[in-house]
């Protein structure tokens, strides 16, 4: 508990950074949710597409945001997407920014499963930086490239399913297709991350055996991984593992 309130209080933005850049993450976190409801709602796309569009967005961004400014910058970016996403959930059911990442097979149960993920993204990000540094930035871009297309591949080409553990009596079911991608994604993901971070004596090209590990190791979790829970896990296990042994 200290170590989160230490991370904190070290973590807190400035007012003047508040006041520059506070404005511009907000309105580019209601675009991102607005582009997925558009999209749901506009033309007709599933919600395993639309909700990972804004997936993506978001850790892409927060990778960014991290790597070329601060991760106290990272933290009001964060702060601006949960206020986003809260009035998403208080519009609810029929407004296209609660449809754009409200599973219609989560029901009766939506709001829970848009804020579980929620609380496993937030859970994900203090502990990586918290213990594993700068490689929380391979945390951010596992997820929000190999977890966001799991399940858009699953949706269109997911044929072998098979059960996951779930939570509120919501069944769900993950597939061969889909966790072939995500050992793709990921595996794409670990190698865009070092480049971004330029960790020392660190270089991709050399490293393809044990990235590759990593990236199997990445596609096991998110296959195992409860149900709205592998925003948490599929940013701890990836940052504490590429700093142990891609370093």
């Amino acid at each position: 508990m200290q170590d989160i309130l230490f991370f904190l209080s070290e973590n807190t933005p400035t007012g003047n950074e508040i006041l520059l850049a506070g404005p511009l993450f907000l309105l580019w976190a209601i675009f991102s949710l607005w582009l997925a409801g558009w999209l749901k709602v506009k033309r007709g796309f599933k919600t395993g597409y639309s909700r990972k569009v804004f997936h993506f967005l978001i850790f892409a961004s927060a990778a960014v945001v991290q790597t070329f400014f601060s991760l106290r910058i990272l933290c009001l970016f964060g702060a601006m997407v949960s206020l986003v996403i809260f009035f998403a959930l208080v519009q609810g059911e029929g407004h296209a920014l609660y449809e754009a990442i409200a599973r219609e097979k989560d029901a009766p149960h939506r709001t829970y499963f848009i804020l579980v993920p929620y609380l496993a993204t937030l859970i994900g990000g203090i502990v990586s930086n918290i213990y594993f540094s700068q490689m929380a930035v391979v945390g951010y871009l596992v997820t929000g490239l190999g977890d966001a297309i799991a399940e858009p591949v699953g949706t269109r080409f997911g044929k072998h399913e098979y059960t996951v553990p779930s939570f509120k009596g919501v069944k769900s079911t993950r597939s061969v297709e889909g966790s072939l991608a995500v050992f793709l994604a990921s595996l794409a993901a670990i190698v865009l991350s070092l480049l971004l971070i330029d960790t020392p004596h660190v270089f991709p090209g050399n490293q393809l055996l044990r990235i590759t590990a990593l990236a199997v190791t990445c596609t096991v979790v998110e296959a195992i991984s409860p149900h709205g829970w592998d925003n948490a896990t599929m940013q701890i296990i990836p940052a504490y593992l590429a700093g142990l042994i891609l370093t």
